[in-house]
């Protein structure tokens, strides 16, 4: 073990004996160099108050010239904080007197974390009460929020701290402050059903506002489950008649998709219908919707108490009532709306009817791409799913498992939609696209090209599925270290895309039909490779032949000329690709290919 490893380890470890056997005989610049140096991302003072170590983190202090302010990587819960000071790090651990200490020692009380999450915040989200006192009283700013706007007080009431939420509202914290998604405290009680926390902070005046996607905290209650939030806000003066309907019917669908709990759904099913009919003068009748959707197989929301009381033999009847409820209440922005449709076409899946598990999946996807930034997560995870669905069932189809077959039309269909997404994603002009979600989103239209070729189509729907793989590929798309679709396709990384396997890469059916489509052979990387040089480190030969009898004499030519410095940059990378598969003799047919290739070159 090196002496940096074991500074940081007796550091970590609070061995401030060892500790100073080890730098008994080091300079001061030494001491004051091993100090500054980190280990996992830490600097041995960063462990020392992250540990509770009094005695270590003082000697490190007063002895050693540890940088009080320096930040590192901590593990807390399994989540590493990056750039975490040594204050924020004793304070979310709990540790009162390596706080003191080290505001003693000079300590900024504001200093923050990578994400602008301040020391306060960090006690405030462990409920470390006395520190939070103690940190308050040396200064520290109530109303810094962290990178999503979010601010001691909003974290104290999510995790249900009431005793620090008082201590704040005390002092003088901003009650109907907002995060940059628009949520207020009150939303945070009504996430997290905290209700002794929210009847406290409407005593402060807090205001019943909507977040960005027109949520109230009344609503926010409904969508997380929590009915004592939902009891107590439906009869709050702030509430309208209308309000609490949308709120009890939202809760009901909470009731069916999240507790599995049908009859509980019922329940407050019909308190809201009741609401709705019990001034007969003003009836309260839903919206009569303009068309009725396939995905949810025609259905449409019941609007009356005899409807209603006929839900109960029908559960299915009763899931897509949920949905289409969420649907007109949160509207197809909010995120929860597409992943309960999701959900539901998940559990169809599961049970064998994928039919409509597809068709609910497509009406997801559509409302993503319709309201979700390009290459979103949530839409990536959209297509991922059906790149995994459609894998399974043309494997079980191939071993006669499956009754259902996966269609062309339903597999160009979703190619049609991954493609719209790198074009919408190519089109931004204020900012380029994300290389890793780009990769991501290229990895798996590669992957369904490759489930395409699986499956039989006609002659005019060969030549649909090779017009939108050209229009792919003029898009000229790059992903990860400037990879091309090409590279991508001759890359075994390509194969882990999700956590589920769906094809296997380097593949050279999705090659073939890249190039067929005009896909550049002699396209570069970041590290000036071709998918040539690709295709030979990932050990395939049936690629490499390809991609050198496609292009001939330009395919040759690409191999040895260009580079960053010379032609012979690419000459030599190929040599050592030659004599890496020679010595290891991985691949006879590769160190053949290379050997004409440097035939080629040399005559």
């Amino acid at each position: 073990m090196d002496l940096k490893t074991a500074v940081f380890n007796a550091a970590r470890d609070g061995k401030l004996r060892l500790l100073s056997k080890l730098l008994a005989s080091k300079t001061r610049e030494e001491v004051a160099q091993l100090m500054s140096e980190k280990t996992n991302g830490a600097t041995p003072l960063l462990m020392a108050a992250r540990y509770g170590h009094l005695d270590m983190v003082e000697y490190l202090l007063d002895h050693c010239s540890a940088s009080i302010e320096v930040g590192g990587s901590v593990n807390f819960d399994g989540e590493t904080i990056e750039g975490a000071p040594p204050l924020w790090a004793a304070s979310a651990a709990g540790h009162l007197k390596v706080v003191q200490c080290l505001l003693d020692h000079g300590a900024s009380v504001n200093n923050t974390t990578l994400t602008n999450s301040t020391p306060l915040r960090a006690a405030c989200f462990d409920g470390h009460l006395e520190i939070v006192k103690y940190l308050v009283e040396h200064k520290a700013d109530l109303e810094v929020s962290n990178r999503h706007g979010h601010t001691c007080l909003m974290i104290s009431c999510y995790k249900g701290h009431k005793e620090i939420a008082q201590y704040l509202l005390e002092k003088g914290a901003d009650v109907n402050r907002k995060s940059v998604k628009g949520n207020t405290a009150l939303h945070d009680c009504a996430e997290s059903g905290s209700l002794e926390i929210m009847k406290m902070l409407l005593k402060y005046c807090a205001k019943m506002e909507k977040d960005g996607y027109g949520m109230t905290p009344l609503l926010s209650a409904s969508v997380t489950g929590h009915t004592n939030i939902v009891d107590f806000l439906t009869q709050h003066v702030q509430t309208s008649k209308a309000e609490r309907i949308n709120a009890l019917e939202l809760l009901g669908a909470t009731f069916v998709d999240k507790k599995r709990d049908l009859l509980g759904a019922l329940k407050y099913w019909k308190r809201a219908m009741e609401m709705r009919y019990s001034d007969r003068t003003n009836i309260l009748s839903k919206p009569v919707p303009q068309t009725l959707i396939m995905a949810y197989d025609y259905a449409k929301e019941v609007n009356s108490s005899e409807e209603l009381e006929n839900l109960i033999a029908d559960p299915d009847e009763m899931r897509m009532q949920a949905l289409l409820i969420r649907e007109r209440i949160l509207g197809p922005s909010h995120p929860d709306t597409s992943y309960y449709i999701r959900y539901r076409g998940a559990v169809y899946a599961d049970s064998g009817n994928f039919k409509r598990c597809i068709n609910l999946w497509k009406y997801a996807l559509d409302m993503q791409q319709s309201n979700l930034d390009p290459l979103s997560p949530m839409t990536a995870s959209s297509l991922l799913s059906f790149a995994e669905l459609f894998s399974f069932m043309l494997q079980d189809r191939a071993k006669g498992l499956l009754g259902t077959t996966v269609t062309f039309d339903d597999l160009m269909g979703i190619l049609c939609k991954s493609v719209l997404e790198i074009e919408r994603a190519m089109k931004q002009t204020q900012c380029l696209p994300d290389p890793i979600q780009l990769n991501k989103a290229l990895s798996i239209i590669l992957h369904l090209i490759c489930l395409l070729e699986k499956v039989p189509c006609s002659s005019e729907q060969e030549h649909f599925k090779k017009q939108t793989i050209y229009k792919f590929l003029k898009l000229q798309p790059r992903g990860k270290n400037n990879f091309s679709p090409l590279h991508l396709a001759v890359d075994n990384n390509t194969t882990c895309v999700g956590r589920y396997p769906v094809c296997k890469f380097p593949s050279l059916q999705v090659t073939a039909i890249l190039v067929e489509c005009g896909a550049d052979v002699n396209v570069r990387d970041s590290d000036n490779n071709s998918p040539l040089h690709i295709a030979a480190l990932n050990n395939h030969p049936d690629i490499m032949n390809l991609l050198i009898k496609r292009r001939g004499r330009k395919a040759r030519k690409g191999l040895t000329e260009g580079g960053r410095c010379s032609g012979q940059l690419d000459f030599t990378r190929l040599y050592v690709i030659y004599w890496y598969h020679r010595g290891m003799s991985v691949n006879l047919c590769i160190c053949q290919l290379l050997t004409a290739v440097f035939t080629v070159h040399l005559a």
